[in-house]
């Protein structure tokens, strides 16, 4: 028997997240996976997986992300805003949240729900997301998930930039040279994410109310949530953390996909996928003759 069903593709600067639903929501495969830059052959690799099993079914798919709007274009697969998938879905599982706080690769977005949603993201720089993260469990000489371990610690928080990954090193570095425990410093550089978060893009508008978390840093760090509940002085009820959280932006996606008027046979979207992995296969043997 043929089904219909729904896929969204979230490309973010550091990630691939993919999403499968049936017709009754029902999730039939997800993955979150990072790409390395290499977008066109992590997705195709997510969408084989995918495909197990619905070889037969029609698809409704869409992709999101800060990636995702050049790959739509190759692809000829329907786009849409990254905020208005995630906007989506938040309200589609959580009508009661009032605000949104997502940090992605390298972007950070506050979203205030309302009659009017607004929507306020971070510029070029990727200051309080988590390549920032990274760059500082770097210099701690471990990875996020170590620094996340070491967060858990700490006594003591110090003054740390987050604005710039350049001048957040020349707040940890003294404090390493002088003795300062590796715990501290990390629920300091969380802290430095928060006070980032709030600052730089809140704005001086308050963040109250329903406060809904996403994001892979704000799903896998742990430490980084209890220092955004703290800062935030939110109850256990005020501060959502999905088990999804990660996935939000494509499971909007896919909400999303119903909406268009294309239906692609799933073996029609794998292969158009592998078409352009062919071409440019082809483009690069072409420039090492």
């Amino acid at each position: 028997m043929q089904h219909m069903l729904r896929m969204g593709i979230d490309v973010g600067s550091t990630t691939v997240k993919v999403v499968l639903l049936d017709e009754h929501d029902n999730y039939l495969y997800k993955k979150y996976v990072r790409h390395y830059a290499n977008i066109l052959d992590t997705v195709y690799t997510l969408l084989q997986e995918a495909q197990v099993g619905h070889e037969d079914d029609l698809v409704h798919v869409c992709i999101t992300g800060s990636g995702g709007m050049a790959m739509a274009e190759k692809v000829r697969i329907p786009f849409v805003q990254e905020v208005i998938a995630e906007t989506r879905a938040v309200k589609a599982l959580y009508p009661e949240t009032d605000v949104i706080i997502e940090l992605g690769g390298e972007d950070a977005k506050v979203t205030y729900l309302g009659q009017t949603a607004e929507h306020r993201m971070n510029g070029s720089c990727a200051g309080g997301t988590g390549a920032f993260i990274d760059q500082m469990a770097t210099l701690l000489q471990t990875d996020a998930s170590g620094l996340n371990q070491l967060a858990m610690n700490a006594d003591t928080i110090y003054p740390i930039a987050a604005r710039c990954g350049v001048f957040a090193k020349t707040d940890v570095q003294p404090l390493l040279n002088q003795g300062a425990k590796k715990s501290d410093i990390a629920a300091s550089i969380y802290q430095a994410v928060v006070e980032q978060t709030i600052t730089g893009l809140a704005q001086g508008r308050p963040i109250k109310g329903t406060v809904i978390f996403l994001g892979g840093p704000l799903y896998f760090l742990k430490g980084l949530q209890e220092r955004f509940v703290e800062v935030l002085k939110l109850s256990k009820e005020e501060a959502i953390f999905p088990e999804l959280a990660a996935y939000f932006v494509a499971l909007g996606s896919a909400y999303f996909a119903d909406t268009t008027e294309e239906i692609f046979d799933y073996d029609e979207v794998v292969n158009l996928l592998s078409q352009k992995k062919e071409k440019k296969v082809e483009k690069l043997n072409t420039f090492a003759l």
